[in-house]
């Protein structure tokens, strides 16, 4: 099942881009930088929740919560037919922050997030468990000196 296209304006991607700054953002103070109605705010605002554009969550740095250990995991899937169904079990799992099927040397590309590196390992070896996990290789990251949302400006 293909999910219907939606199309955004340039009002859609402004309330956007504001919210990004700040989830909290009165849609009062929205529309005063924007110089349209509250109303106009709050029906956007409602259409981008309903359509599953934005989902409005209390991001936190995970780092200050008490996650010290980050890395990214390759994963080679055999055979190759089961990709569809180790992605739907890793996908799964909480430690789990990115998951995307790759081109080139591996099949899957997981990234993690875990209490320490202890935790990190427990993962790594639940992980190559699961049926179809030929083998994994990871890369645990140091130091993480960016983690972002997309800049909406890239798209103009």
């Amino acid at each position: 099942m293909q999910k219907a296209t939606i199309t955004l304006d340039d009002l859609d991607f402004a309330i956007l881009s504001y919210l990004q700054k700040d989830g909290r953002m009165s849609f009062t103070v929205i529309a005063e930088k924007l110089k349209v109605s509250i109303g106009t705010i709050r029906t956007r605002f409602n259409k981008l929740i309903e359509d599953g554009t934005i989902n409005i969550i209390g991001r936190v740095d995970p780092e200050k919560v008490g996650f010290r250990s980050y890395a990214h995991i390759a994963v080679y899937v055999r055979p190759a037919t089961l990709k569809e169904k180790v992605a739907q079990k890793i996908s799964k799992l909480s430690e789990v922050s990115f998951l995307a099927m790759t081109s080139g040397d591996y099949d899957l590309e997981v990234d993690v997030m875990c209490r320490d590196n202890d935790h990190l390992v427990q993962f790594v070896n639940e992980l190559s468990k699961i049926e179809g996990v030929y083998q994994t290789k990871t890369t645990i990251y140091f130091k993480v000196y960016k983690y972002a949302q997309p800049d909406l400006n890239l798209l103009k």
